[in-house]
């Protein structure tokens, strides 16, 4: 990687005292000022992040956008939420709906006002990001959980991947058909299957997360699709509580930590309102860290393990943990810890489904149309993501964190960076993904990955937003127009039959 991930700028770096778990604000604290994550560049702008009350108008501000859409998109039928057009039910509409079903729904309405609110929210976290110093803890905290509420009331965003959970958990538990090994076609009939996407294909989700989602095979469905939003909710909750555990024993002010993760507006709008999976994941993945900062390594190794057993890219995570326990016996103690937290996973996976896997394989293959390996393959002119380029981009990872390992520097900048090069080799990008980076990059001290984190989280949203797929079409532009590109349309719409 060309970016030099040691690098820390002490001069911004967050503050280097230990900060007192629940202590007040206060104004001495160092933070990271949003001049310095843009140094050498003119902003005459960040004037406005210097304002006092600029802090909390951009909680606002972030809060009143996500209340729009939540309330949008409770109106029942309309783009926000995915497959919508099958008659939503009022229960996935939200308590909300009743109130707000009158509302206009125009596509290009809703398109174009997503898109707006979305950028909005963007600018508002670039103040926020430059004056969290003004805003106390209570305060983001209450933005937090008020955030947290906001979103429970929606229906899903985005995409379908909620009902793609329960139809899988549906497909083992009610039918009693190996989901890594049939698909929901084996279920037609069942209510979920007209909500679910992913029709022909086996489950990708690890083998954890499908085991918690069995039981709610056995309650009505609209228990269950709100169950799994709790539940995505409160590893959310947890998984920033980890994130300013972190900051505390760092020694860094977690005011920062907090909003640069929590405040994300792809974080809230794209991982959050869509209740994906992504939570199960950071939550225990982050959770090591703290305990290897806590120097309970053998725990933090078998937690490691829970992260890995929901979504296999968490082990991405281990060698940095290793480099980060000196001496030898803490590193023995993380892989004797992960080794013994990873047999019990082993024989519940073995006694639910078998020597089966989870489908990573064919969903490796399809391509999205601003994925780094899309982007690339059009750029040099081979029609985009090429399984040759594939390829070559996972074997630019597994070199990654071999010269990260190698290389100096505090090791959750690298495990950050290893983090970039994993993003930047995924095939199938979608937005929420940028998150993965976010505590990596907060919590660590190179500037230079902070930088890169925003990078990502305007180019995800930029990407993603409707208006830009209106504005590519309009001008007769498709990434995915190519030879390999069509061949990945088409392998997802037979997938999704």
């Amino acid at each position: 990687m060309a970016t030099d991930p040691t690098d820390a700028d002490t001069s911004l770096a967050l503050a280097s005292a230990p900060v007192r778990a629940g202590a007040p604000a206060k104004p001495a604290v160092a933070l990271p000022r949003l001049a310095g994550l843009f140094a050498g560049r003119r902003l005459p702008g960040l004037r406005v992040a210097a304002h006092p009350k600029a802090g909390r108008v951009a909680l606002a501000t972030l809060l009143i956008c996500t209340a729009i859409i939540v309330v949008f998109a409770a109106t029942g039928d309309n783009v926000l939420v995915p497959r919508s057009y099958l008659d939503v039910p009022g229960w996935q509409s939200g308590p909300l709906h009743p109130l707000v079903k009158w509302l206009p729904r125009s596509y290009t309405l809703l398109s174009y006002g997503f898109s707006l609110l979305m950028v909005v929210m963007l600018i508002a976290y670039a103040v926020l990001l430059g004056s969290v110093r003004t805003v106390s803890m209570r305060s983001i905290a209450g933005f937090v959980l008020l955030a947290h509420a906001l979103i429970l009331l929606s229906p899903q965003l985005q995409l379908s991947d909620v009902w793609n959970y329960l139809g899988y958990a549906r497909l083992g538990a009610l039918h009693h058909l190996n989901p890594y090994t049939h698909t929901m076609l084996a279920e037609m009939h069942d209510p979920v299957y007209r909500f679910a996407s992913w029709h022909n294909l086996s489950s990708p989700y690890g083998p954890l997360f499908t085991a918690l989602t069995y039981p709610l095979s056995f309650v009505p469905l609209p228990v269950a699709y709100w169950a799994v939003k709790v539940g995505t909710l409160l590893a959310s909750l947890g998984f920033v509580a980890v994130v300013w555990r972190c900051a505390t024993l760092l020694g860094r002010d977690p005011r920062y930590a907090v909003t640069f993760v929590a405040a994300n507006p792809v974080y809230l709008m794209y991982a959050m309102a869509g209740f994906h999976n992504d939570f199960f994941m950071l939550l225990p993945a982050t959770g090591a860290i703290v305990l290897v900062l806590s120097q309970r390594d053998r725990r933090a190794g078998a937690v490691l393990m829970l992260a890995v057993a929901v979504k296999f890219t968490a082990v991405i995570l281990l060698p940095f943990l290793l480099l980060a326990a000196r001496p030898a016996r803490r590193r023995r103690a993380i892989l004797i810890g992960a080794a013994l937290g990873a047999l019990p996973l082993i024989a519940l996976d073995l006694a639910l489904f078998g020597v089966s896997l989870p489908n990573l394989s064919q969903q490796s293959t399809l391509l999205t149309g601003f994925s780094f390996p899309q982007v690339v393959g059009l750029a040099i002119g081979i029609g985009g993501g090429t399984p040759g380029l594939l390829r070559l981009a996972t074997v630019g990872v597994v070199l990654t964190v071999a010269l990260l390992m190698w290389r100096g520097g505090d090791w959750i900048s690298r495990a950050g960076w290893a983090t970039v090069a994993l993003i930047a080799s995924l095939s199938w990008l979608m937005p929420w993904y940028a998150i993965w980076v976010l505590p990596l990059a907060v919590l660590g001290t190179s500037l230079r990955l902070r930088r890169v984190a925003l990078a990502l989280t305007v180019y995800v949203l930029l990407t993603f937003i409707p208006s830009t797929a209106i504005w590519l079409s309009n001008h007769g532009i498709n990434p995915l127009n190519t030879a390999v590109g069509q061949a990945s349309s088409s392998l997802a719409q037979k997938l999704s039959r």
